[in-house]
């Protein structure tokens, strides 16, 4: 944990702030820049606690943004913690709720079907570039096949995500990915 001055407890929050606002489908979906963020330009996490702070909230029970506060405590602590979690809530959930009710008043407008259909490629562009962060430089063709066949069995039948990760459990426990 590091010591962090007004200024960049007034950065750190400002930050999530602007992510928030670009966290479309999810915190989950800006990763990259909160790794350029707290990795790259201000050293707050290195590269191993930053994997951790995502590995150990997606497996925790809960929200799944739960990470955002991980790497929050794990740069700064609690005030950090605070910090970047109210910084990633704060503006999406009251543009959400502003939007939904928007939204739904203008359901049939036609433009409000494309503003839906136009938003669906950037959400996966966006997961996409995660995992990409996530997996590394380099990724095994063992892991891009199953990424692939995952993402194949997803949209093409009914099968369960649980039995997906099932699967991708046991070829990572058995050492194939």
């Amino acid at each position: 944990m590091t010591a962090l001055s007004p200024v960049q407890w007034w950065d750190l929050l400002a930050h999530f702030l602007m992510l928030s606002l670009l966290a479309v489908g999810g915190a989950v979906t800006v990763v990259p820049d909160m790794h350029r963020y707290l990795v790259g330009q201000t050293g707050l996490l290195n590269d191993a606690q930053f994997n951790a702070a995502i590995a150990i909230a997606q497996a925790s029970p809960g929200p799944n943004v739960l990470f955002v506060a991980v790497m929050g405590w794990q740069a700064a602590g609690w005030l950090g913690a605070l910090a970047t979690l109210l910084g990633i809530m704060l503006p999406s959930a009251t543009l959400a709720l502003a939007a939904s009710r928007w939204g739904q008043a203008r359901a049939e407008w036609r433009a409000m079907r494309a503003f839906r259909a136009g938003m669906a490629p950037v959400t996966i562009g966006l997961l996409a570039a995660t995992g990409w962060i996530l997996v590394g430089d380099a990724p095994s063709w063992r892991l891009a096949l199953l990424t692939a066949a995952s993402a194949l069995l997803v949209w093409r039948t009914r099968l369960h995500l649980l039995w997906l990760i099932a699967a991708g459990a046991v070829l990572g426990t058995t050492g194939l990915v």
